[in-house]
């Protein structure tokens, strides 16, 4: 049986009452191993699930790449298939995460191969995923194919991860600025207005405009609300229901300055990863680049990758399939070129995604270090403009009174 966690109650040789944590198979095994130590327990119970931030929600990809790894490591250690589903199950603090997990237990030790199992869990575990394992399962070899698999979801995961911080960083600080810019404007310029009200002088032009602004943002800050709002979930609608229109962002994204070499090269690397796992694992080449094309995260990749796929089928090398496309570094096609002349495609492949794993951690730290001043300027002109628009008259005023 599975060993768990158990927390327990009780006293002390001296009669003391103590407490704590143990790792047993059962409670009576837990209350036997503490009569062992001196500790009579009064209770023992098994340690529950804590529920972290957003623990009952969706399993996340980042959860299905710590289960792989957990698993690996388990069956490097020798723990039948089986009991590492309930020991990784145990161990995980996600509810949803444990559900599932037990979920595809039950169905392997009711006869079912692995890769059947968690095949009817489409939603957190992708085409290539099952492919991967039933690959490891049929060559007898699921150990290495689930470390291969983990360590390809982590990095991934990971490239992922930096896109994102690339992309929202900026965007945050400057939805923040909007923000507080709104709130000067609605609640601080009018208290000013109501100031400069008694002056009975011409304001400057800039404090002037300001107000106007601000007498127009009270006048439809609803409406500019909702207007923004409706326009974000129209856009997120749009781009959830419309390929023509992700293709479109998806192709803009490319043209972004500074962004859009990231999405460049995080699309290459997720490419070259890919290719290089399924491949290793013995997949088909034509059948691993239809697995591929969903992973690279843009459409302008996913068609190019379509495309090889049907120039490979018909015999056309990799590479002079991957250089027609128009859409792969140079690099790449090189390394592939040599990779499939030297008999080592998916070591090429690795090199190759390595290296643009490392491109983009470069690219993300050099954005956001070019983003930190760019940002504090933005908020200086928009913060700082606000303020010395007001400002401005009371300094006139006592340039006047000095004369």
């Amino acid at each position: 049986m599975a060993e768990a966690i158990f927390v327990w109650e009780g006293k002390d040789k001296q009669g003391r009452k103590t407490k704590g944590e143990i790792t047993s198979s059962t409670p009576a095994i837990a209350r036997a191993e503490l009569r062992r130590q001196g500790i009579v327990a009064e209770k023992v119970k098994k340690k529950s699930a804590g529920i972290s931030l957003g623990g009952g929600g969706k399993v996340k990809p980042a959860d299905i790449a710590l289960f792989t790894r957990q698993m690996a490591t388990m069956m490097r250690a020798g723990v039948p298939l089986v009991q590492a589903f309930d020991i990784v199950a145990d161990g995980v603090d996600k509810p949803k995460l444990a559900e599932l997990i037990r979920n595809v237990r039950t169905d392997v030790a009711g006869g079912n191969s692995f890769a059947s199992a968690i095949r009817k869990h489409p939603d957190q575990f992708d085409e290539l995923f099952c492919n991967l394992v039933d690959a490891g399962e049929q060559s007898g070899a699921l150990e290495q194919m689930l470390d291969r698999i983990a360590t390809y979801k982590e990095k991934t995961e990971s490239l992922k991860a930096k896109v994102r911080k690339a992309m929202t960083y900026p965007i945050a600080v400057l939805v923040v600025a909007v923000i507080v810019s709104g709130i000067l404007l609605v609640k601080v310029v009018p208290q000013f207005e109501q100031v400069f009200k008694g002056f009975g002088a011409e304001l400057p032009a800039f404090t002037q405009m300001v107000i106007n602004f601000s007498e127009f943002a009270q006048a439809y800050w609803l409406g500019i609300l909702v207007g923004i709002i409706a326009f974000v979930m129209l856009f997120m609608e749009a781009r959830k229901r419309s390929k023509p229109f992700r293709d479109s962002l998806d192709r803009l994204s490319l043209k972004l300055p500074v962004a859009g070499d990231i999405i460049e090269k995080s699309s290459v690397a997720r490419y070259a990863r890919t290719l290089s796992t399924t491949f290793a694992a013995g997949v088909p080449l034509v059948d691993a680049l239809n697995s591929v094309a969903g992973s690279t995260g843009n459409n302008v990749y996913v068609e190019a990758v379509y495309k090889v796929r049907d120039d490979v089928s018909t015999g056309q090398q990799l590479n002079f399939s991957m250089r027609n496309t128009g859409v792969f570094p140079n690099m790449v096609n090189q390394m592939v070129a040599i990779g499939e002349e030297a008999g080592a495609l998916d070591d090429m492949l690795d090199k190759s995604a390595t290296y643009y794993e490392e491109q983009v951690d470069n690219a993300v730290d050099n954005l956001t270090s070019l983003m930190e001043p760019i940002i504090m300027s933005v908020l200086g002109v928009l913060v700082g403009g606000l303020i010395i628009a007001m400002y401005l008259p009371i300094f006139q005023l006592g340039a006047v009174v000095g004369q």
